[in-house]
């Protein structure tokens, strides 16, 4: 027969063995170990420095001649680019570089001869580095006007860069960082889990994309020149401790 007080030890013991294993249940639940996340920066930005380069040549037999019309073009080139605004000292031209000219002889009968000397050929480039983008992209653009003064000038498209680029790529870290934490803490919420300190840190790959395009990332990074507008983007792997 039970006393009042064995029913009332017993009544405690089961009360306690419920707390315990409550606990133990809520404690399985719960995630342990670490979470890995990666997290994305992007940031939208515009050039603001242009690099654009031309090229022109001179053909004469002789080569004293050739090179007195290459100067010749030369000087018109300077010309035109001063009269749109471009300053002298923005206009680095290269040296010249030539080369003899050749032409394969035959026979009546069609048997090859050997090759003929009919000139030289010189080539010179001009490059302009500048902040002012707009102004030099609509030059590249209407350089072809040089034709008419008979000057053959060959205009290269243009390349943009970003002069702040540091910057941003710390900027775009941080982002990166923000979305990698907020992802964790997210992962440890749903699995009854608290998110514990950050065990490691490491930067993914950087890109540049010009905004819109259709390129593809690449594993090694991309960095694009040829878009004005441009899309920069890092990952950040972050691995932490969860309570």
């Amino acid at each position: 027969m039970k006393t009042p007080t064995n029913s009332l030890i017993f009544g405690i013991a089961i009360i306690i063995s419920s707390i315990f294993l409550g606990k133990a249940y809520v404690d399985r639940s719960k995630v342990s170990g670490e979470i890995q996340v990666t997290g994305l920066g992007e940031q939208n930005f515009t050039s603001d420095l242009i690099v654009w380069d031309g090229a022109f040549m001179a053909e004469h037999y002789d080569l004293k001649r050739a090179y007195i019309n290459l100067e010749n073009d030369k000087t018109i080139i300077k010309n035109y680019l001063v009269s749109k605004g471009v300053a002298e000292e923005r206009l680095v031209f290269s040296a010249v570089n030539f080369r003899e000219k050749t032409r394969s002889k035959y026979s009546p009968k069609g048997d090859f001869m050997g090759e003929e000397f009919v000139g030289y050929e010189l080539t010179q480039s001009v490059q302009i580095e500048s902040n002012e983008v707009e102004k030099i992209e609509k030059i590249s653009r209407e350089v072809t006007e040089l034709l008419n003064q008979g000057v053959n000038f060959y205009s290269e498209a243009p390349r943009y860069y970003y002069t702040q680029l540091a910057d941003l790529k710390i900027e775009m870290i941080s982002k990166a960082t923000e979305d990698a934490r907020i992802r964790a803490e997210k992962i440890a919420a749903y699995s009854n889990g608290e998110l514990g300190a950050l065990q490691s840190a490491k930067m993914g790959v950087f890109q540049i994309t010009g905004q819109n395009s259709t390129e593809n990332y690449s594993w090694g990074g991309t960095f694009n020149t040829s878009s004005r507008d441009k899309t920069a983007s890092i990952t950040m792997k972050l691995v932490y401790k969860v309570k």
